[in-house]
């Protein structure tokens, strides 16, 4: 019995597809960092990834870059983060998480 056992197990992948691949998981393609200030916490994303079209652009696409690492949260403000010549290269995003 246990040698029927041991050759289903090791025979039956090779004629089998039991489509058991670990799930797809993408990274973040910019860099992403976090801090606290009391109940809130601080995010700053690079301005890569948010799309800076209108203020509901931006804050739909801070929440869809948010939401996946830390959940449901409510964005309180958003603010640009520039370099020496005035251009955009951050957004600091402030938001709230109710526990």
């Amino acid at each position: 019995m246990v040698t029927l056992i041991l050759l289903f197990i090791f025979v039956t992948p090779h004629y089998v597809n039991y489509k058991d691949q670990p799930a797809e998981r993408l990274p973040h393609q910019t860099g992403i960092t976090v801090s606290t200030d009391g109940d809130n916490f601080i995010y700053r994303v690079e301005a890569s990834a948010v799309d800076a079209r209108s203020e509901a652009t931006v804050s739909a696409s801070l929440l869809r870059v948010i939401e996946p690492i830390s959940g449901s949260v409510t964005l309180l403000r958003a603010e640009p983060v520039r370099d020496t010549s005035g251009r955009i290269v951050a957004w600091r995003a402030i938001v709230h998480k109710a526990f």
